[in-house]
């Protein structure tokens, strides 16, 4: 899953519309995040195989502290109080809406990878493997993408053209990803490259609800 997840941040945004788009962008990828981090210091592993699956050639071997259904429930209640801390008046439902936007990346990583996200640790690995079927992947993600944004603008009507627009952009980047040929051979790049698209994506949400009333 790659820009499906920004699915929970458009939805749950949309429930608690104090919270910024932007934040709920980098919550849904926090454990990526802490998985590029990682990948590029040598603590979790992969590696570039071609053919690995149709739509993502990367064996991800070994991710414990990111990708474990404990490590992933761990990540969304420290990000959760973290925002609370952070925004504490913006009160407990919006913390929570953080903590799901967290927890809710392991649930939607378990429908498209292939048997590699462990329960606990590195063990008793679990994936539907969607990614060996690119076309109803690509489906799952755009479908998924476009029904939260629905939701986003019917709540924050304001916001709908910019909306939209980061929605095509992202759909864009996905059929590249799903459909498009695989360039890098060097998993530490894949890291560093997916890093880079987190931060610019969460950029682009800012962009959506610049120029917006505050909450």
């Amino acid at each position: 899953m790659f820009v499906g997840h920004y699915s929970a941040a458009f939805a749950l945004k949309a429930s608690q519309p104090r919270v910024p788009l932007w934040a709920m962008f980098l919550a849904v990828q926090a454990v990526d995040i802490g998985w590029a981090l990682l990948v590029m210091a040598g603590i979790e592993k992969a590696r570039v195989v071609p053919g690995f699956t149709a739509a993502f050639p990367v064996d991800l071997y070994y991710m414990p502290y990111t990708h474990s259904l404990l490590a992933t429930a761990i990540w969304a209640a420290v990000l959760g109080l973290a925002y609370l801390a952070w925004r504490r008046g913006h009160g407990r439902a919006a913390a929570l809406a953080v903590a799901a936007a967290v927890a809710s990346h392991w649930f939607l990583d378990l429908l498209v990878h292939a048997p590699d996200l462990p329960l606990y640790g590195d063990q008793h690995k679990q994936g539907f493997g969607l990614w060996n079927y690119p076309l109803p992947e690509l489906a799952l993600e755009l479908g998924l993408l476009a029904g939260a944004i629905l939701l986003y603008v019917r709540a924050l009507p304001q916001q709908a053209r910019r909306a939209w627009t980061l929605g095509a952009v992202l759909a864009l980047v996905q059929a590249g990803h799903t459909l498009g040929p695989w360039l890098m051979d060097d998993a530490r790049g894949v890291a560093a490259m997916a890093l880079g698209g987190y931060l610019v994506f969460a950029a682009a949400a800012a962009w959506v609800e610049r120029g917006a009333a505050p909450a």
